[in-house]
Order: structure tokens, then sequence, then C-alpha cells
């Protein structure tokens, strides 16, 4: 008999899921039908602020990875398009979507929920999309950064780029690389609030320099508008002059639906779930046939074990896989992350992984940390990068538990050193001893994570 595979969300999560059960079950033992609200499947929304800023050759559909038409083609999976899951019924196995003609009703023997996230929005920001005001974004899907594209063309020169995380560095600078004027209103006292202060100072120097305005410390409280349109941001210092604002305050997970149903939320609030992205009940037992992946899920952090959310597209595909293995019949796990992420803006590169001192210090462990500054090649070379790197270890065992750095051309991808030694708990010494490639144009003799983990090695004593 054919069961039936239902999926809430046609992009990473969800697609990467469909598309890995489909490899394991034939088209006669498994139907799979795909949910989504919006225009598009499987697009790399992480793409959109280099495509705003004009560095993504051949248009829009280059950040489409597979289209509907490709999924049912190549894995005869049914996307439908423009469908919006509004109920989740676990009693009589069905999902009811809200669609073109009307409301959808359809059963299911396999559930993947992968609704992703959505952006955090302030009040005064949902008052004036609610009313249409022109001139206010966000930088999430693809008609977001339509939209910003064409306010640009139209003319638009003072911006206002509310949130310095990573999204909002990436717009200032496609932004400033289109000709706007740009103002970047950060609550926090420091842009990139996961890097410590000592080591993210590279990146302000660096947004200064390209002519970003950095309005850290300050408040978004509202918008002025003049006939519909938004003339300027009001903060708890004044207003700032601005004719085209873009949101990028974060997202939350989209658990709407899995809360409904009875489903565990976790208290990072994201959809509880397995090591094999099955879901969970209210009381943490695994509902079978149901599985959650991607942004709306929380993670588990491999150093101390602490639940997290994370809005990532490597995750989300890894997620989609792992269910989608488990529903084919397979075996497969997701271990959890170590928090690597990396940014850049222009030329300079800021990457971390793992823990702070200051997140080692709220899990009550004593730590210890070192910053060195290098250069990303051989410091004899023309122009060599500089770049600052901070490790932090577990004081009692000299276990590296996180870094963080900033730097030149060559500086970020490192991070993925720094995240290998401590997914494998490597030491400070084991960091040192690690037999990493050498050659003056790419790296200097002795490689700046290695100088970092022997300064870090002097401070463990």
């Amino acid at each position: 008999m054919t069961e039936r595979l239902v999926v809430v969300g046609g992009d990473a999560a969800g697609m990467s899921a469909a598309s890995q059960a489909r490899r394991r079950r034939g088209r006669d033992e498994l139907e799979i039908v795909a949910f989504e609200r919006g225009a598009h499947t499987s697009y790399s929304a992480c793409g959109i602020p280099y495509w705003i800023g004009g560095l993504v050759a051949g248009g829009r559909d280059a950040l489409v990875a597979r289209s509907p038409e490709a999924f049912a083609r190549d894995h005869a999976i049914d996307v439908r398009l423009g469908h919006d899951v509004t109920t989740v019924d676990l009693d009589r196995r069905e999902v009811v979507a809200r669609g073109p003609g009307g409301d959808v009703r359809l059963g299911f023997d396999h559930l993947v929920l992968g609704a992703g996230a959505g952006p955090v929005t302030p009040d005064w920001a949902a008052e004036a999309f609610a009313a249409g005001t022109r001139g206010v974004y966000r930088a999430q899907t693809l008609p977001d950064g339509e939209a910003i594209r064409a306010a640009v063309g139209a003319g638009a020169r003072r911006a206002v780029v509310c949130g310095g995380g990573y999204i909002g560095v990436e717009v200032t600078e496609a932004l400033l690389r289109r000709g706007l004027d740009v103002t970047v209103v950060q609550r926090g006292p420091q842009l990139m609030g996961s890097i410590d202060p000592e080591v993210s100072v590279g990146l302000r120097h660096a947004m200064e320099g390209h002519g970003a305005t950095l309005r850290c410390g300050t408040v978004a409280r509202g918008l002025v508008t003049r006939a519909g349109a938004v003339t300027a941001v009001a903060t708890d210092q004044g207003e700032i002059p601005a004719d085209l604002v873009v949101l990028a305050l974060g997202v939350r997970p989209r658990t709407e639906l899995a809360a409904a149903a009875g489903l565990r939320i976790g208290g990072s609030g994201g959809i509880a779930t397995d090591d094999r992205q099955r879901a969970l009940d209210a009381d943490g037992a695994v509902v079978e046939g149901v599985y959650a992946a991607g942004d709306c899920t929380e993670v588990v952090h491999r150093v101390y074990g602490r639940r997290m959310t994370v809005a990532l597209g490597t995750h989300a595909n890894k997620q989609g896989r792992v269910a989608g293995i488990t529903i084919g019949g397979g075996q497969a796990r997701f271990p959890g992350v170590v928090g690597t992420a990396i940014t850049g803006f222009f030329d300079v590169e800021a990457a971390r992984t793992g823990l702070s001192c200051a997140e080692m210090g709220r899990a009550g462990v004593e730590c210890v940390h070192a910053t060195i500054e290098s250069t990303t090649i051989a410091g004899y070379l023309p122009d060599a990068p500089r770049v600052t790197v901070r490790l932090v270890a577990e004081a009692a065992t000299g276990r590296v538990v996180g870094g963080q750095l900033v730097g030149g051309r060559g500086a970020g991808k490192r991070i993925d050193t720094i995240a290998t030694a401590v997914t494998a708990g490597m030491t400070a010494e084991d960091l040192v001893g690690l037999d990493l490639a050498y050659c003056p144009p790419y790296s200097p003799v002795w490689d700046p994570v290695q100088v970092a983990a022997r300064k870090l090695l002097d401070a463990l004593g």
C-alpha cells in the first residue's frame, strides 16, 4: 500500500527531507506532497544581500537551487506553492492547507515540519507593514530582495539598517555598494554581539572606513512618515532621516502549528526533537511518523549540551537529510552544533565558533582565553592581511571550547579549524601540534590559529 509523506515548508529542511526519502523509497511506495506558503522552493536566503548588492550574476533565479518543476520531474515530489498549512491534526493524521482554490485537507503517514523561522518585527514595524508604508523592508525572502532592489532603482539614497548582526552587516555592505548613505542602528553596545568587543573592533573600523554610520547603543522606537512613505527612523536619541529602512533584527522559529498540535516546544523556543529529527510530545515521548527540521527546531550545543535555536541553511539541510533517511528506513542522526558562523564586510572577514568566556561563565565553568594579532599570509609579502584571533579553553582540562577571528582575506575560513578542534574535544596542545598546510602566499609558517593556541597554552600554565 502506498504511504504518503506531507512536508510543511518547501525550503532547505523540508525539501532535503523529501528528496532523501524519495531516494530510499520508490514512487509506488511513497507519495510525497510538499506545501510551501511562498512562490519559490529551495532558494538561498543567505544570498539575498549579495543579490541586492549586485554581486550575483544571472538575477534572482541564480539563487534558486531547484524549482518545483525539477522536484516533480526528477523526484516525483508534488510541490504546491502558495499553500499555507493552517492545521496539523495528529489524531486524524491530516493537515489543512489554505491555497488559491480554498482549503485542502490531506492525510499523511509521515509528516515533516520545516516551517522555518519568521523575522523579528517590533510593533511599530508591524504597524507599518500592515498600513503598506512605502520604504520599509525585511531581507529574508526573494520578494523582500526584489522590493529593496526596486527601491534602490527608484532613487532611494538614505538607508537605515536596524540591527547589527550578520544580516545587518551584509545588507549594509550591499546598500553601500549600490551607492546609498547607510546608518546602522544597533540596540547593543557593539556590532556582532556573538563576537567579543576586542575582536569585533576590526569589523567596526572596516564599516566606518567604507562610509557606514554606526549608531550602537541606540534603540529604534518607530517610523516617521509622510504621504504613506517613510522619511525617518525615530530612536531614543533622535530621528535619523531615511527613505529606505531594512529590518535585520533576527528571526524566531515558526512553531505555532506544532504547539497547536500538542508537540513539545523547547525552552529555547524551537520544536523539540530527538537526534533522528523525530518530534516529541508534551511529555518528551517520540511522536511516531512526525518529524521537524531546520530553523523551526531547537538543536543541542555539543560543548555543554544546552539547547538553542540556530537559523542556518547548513543545519537545515543536514537535519532534513536525517529526517528523510529515517523516513526511508535508514539510520542517520544529527549530532548537534558548535555555533559556527561567518560573515564579511568588503575585504574584512569575521567568524566565531563554540563558546565565549561570557557564555562559559553562564555555564558555570572557569575558562582561559588568549588573543593574538597576526597575518593570514607570510608577513614579508606585500600587503599581508592582518587578523585577530581569540581562543577559549576550559581551565581545568585545556580543552578548546571556542574561538573568534576578524581579519582580511583568508581569515574567515580558518574558523573551520577551530570548529573541528571544538567538535573533537581537542586541547590547546593538540591544536598547536596539528599538521596544517604552509606556503607563504597562503599562510605563515605558524598559522594564526596555532599562534593563538601557543599563547593559550601559556595562559593555561
